[in-house]
């Protein structure tokens, strides 16, 4: 059965438009409800509601709750917190589910609901698809002694910002750090400057003056221009991003060089090397800089690349029993730290090697290169049939034998646009853009 709302972080969309409007969600709730009751048997399911800051988040937190108390299930609601910090609490707080409305990086326009399991963790298709299913189902409303009830967590604030001070080394502090904390007026706006003022940073806070309107707008992670300047406006020694729901972040130093995930995800497993840990493996995506893979395979660790998508890293890890992987975007994850990526945690993991070594992250990345890559987009005409193209792969064969060794050909289709990318990374720039216009121009040869 294909799923027809479910996409690969949940369910988003622009506000106003199916299915992103209160009477579908409210129906959400109420099938969700339905699918956690059949679970429960017999005990009365509680589930625990977050969001970001959107204005929109009203509307739908009051369809959820609404949908969910129809089916006879209790609601706690948190207000605005980051989406890894829902999926802390469902689990320390031994709940049924957790729920998170958030678009994450996209406008306020936008918005969208995903979904954690009791364990903190996300949940897998055969889930989504009872769901779907659900909703295709008439409701089966519960009578008013059997309504749930709705309250206020008061303290989910604060059991959070304790969580993620707790993944920090307690022997460590980051007393005589300036950092610049950008919050991308999202979830982590009140959490986020509070993590890290009280492990000892001087924190000066920018993006954290939510309005409802104003979410990663010019500001964030997908803003990083925001950040660059402020670090160096207040001649700060680091800079950290966070997107609109906190689970992906980017990291600046005191020059205004600028780390992406690939980098930062080599920093955290050097670091773990050096105080003598285990580390198996790491997971990247198919869009991981070559130049990290080297330098891991360099140092003994084994690189496994999944599908684009921290959802996809997060199922290799867990089926391989590794703990560290990430991708360019910056979303982290450190399994022996949280059950799914957190930006706070990653950024402190990050701080941590920092603070451990005396070194900066510049320092830790000597040697690590990143690859230049080329990226073109071909449009593709209906019904094209590129992966039979004959052309094409003859020219991908010989494009990747001159490149064996230094540099690795990416052609995939787009999930939303009729498009296929075409990806070359290489050592040399000139390489890399030959390479790639080579391929392109064999698209529709």
């Amino acid at each position: 059965m294909s799923r027809q709302f479910f996409g690969t972080d949940g369910i988003r969309g622009t506000v106003g438009q199916d299915p992103i409007t209160p009477d579908f969600v409210l129906r959400l709730g109420h099938a969700v409800g339905q699918v956690l009751r059949r679970h429960t048997l017999g005990r009365r399911p509680t589930v625990l509601i977050g969001k970001d800051t959107r204005i929109s988040g009203y509307m739908l937190e009051s369809a959820l709750e609404a949908g969910f108390a129809s089916a006879g299930v209790d609601v706690l609601l948190t207000g605005p917190l980051p989406t890894p910090g829902v999926a802390y609490l469902t689990r320390a707080l031994r709940l049924s589910l957790g729920v998170v409305i958030s678009a994450s990086h996209n406008p306020f326009a936008d918005n969208g609901i995903k979904f954690f399991s009791a364990r903190g963790e996300k949940l897998p298709d055969e889930w989504e698809l009872a769901v779907e299913a659900a909703l295709r189902e008439p409701p089966q409303w519960v009578d008013s002694p059997n309504l749930g009830k709705a309250r206020r967590l008061e303290d989910a604030r604060g059991r959070y910002i304790e969580f993620c001070k707790s993944t920090f080394s307690s022997n460590l502090s980051l007393k005589g750090l300036k950092l610049v904390i950008d919050a991308a007026h999202g979830a982590a706006y009140q959490v986020a400057p509070e993590v890290f003022h009280e492990l000892g940073a001087e924190v000066i806070s920018i993006g954290c003056s939510p309005d409802g309107l104003n979410i990663n707008d010019g500001v964030g992670a997908t803003h990083p221009e925001a950040l660059v300047e402020a670090v160096k406006a207040h001649r700060a020694d680091y800079g950290i991003a966070l997107d609109g729901d906190a689970d992906r972040l980017q990291f600046v130093d005191a020059k205004g060089r600028l780390f992406n995930g690939d980098e930062l995800l080599y920093v955290m497993v050097a670091d773990r090397l050096d105080q003598g840990e285990d580390i198996q493996g790491a997971v990247g995506t198919l869009m991981t800089n070559m130049a990290v893979e080297l330098a891991l395979q360099k140092r003994g660790i084994e690189f496994v690349r999944a599908k684009v998508g921290d959802r996809y890293v997060l199922e290799e890890l867990v089926r391989r029993g590794w703990h560290l992987g990430g991708e360019g975007s910056g979303h982290l994850i450190a399994l022996d730290r949280h059950t799914t990526g957190d930006g706070i945690v990653s950024a402190l993991q990050v701080l941590k090697a920092v603070v451990r070594s005396a070194c900066t992250v510049g320092q830790w990345l000597e040697g690590v290169e990143l690859f230049p890559q080329r990226l073109i987009n071909v449009r593709l005409q209906a019904g094209q049939d590129w992966k039979s193209n004959a052309t094409l792969q003859t020219v991908q064969q010989e494009v990747e034998g001159e490149l064996l060794g230094r540099g690795r050909v990416l052609i995939r289709a787009s999930g939303t646009e009729p498009l296929l990318r075409v990806m070359v990374e290489a050592q040399d720039q000139a390489l890399a853009d030959r390479c790639a216009q080579r391929l392109a121009d064999a698209v529709n040869a």
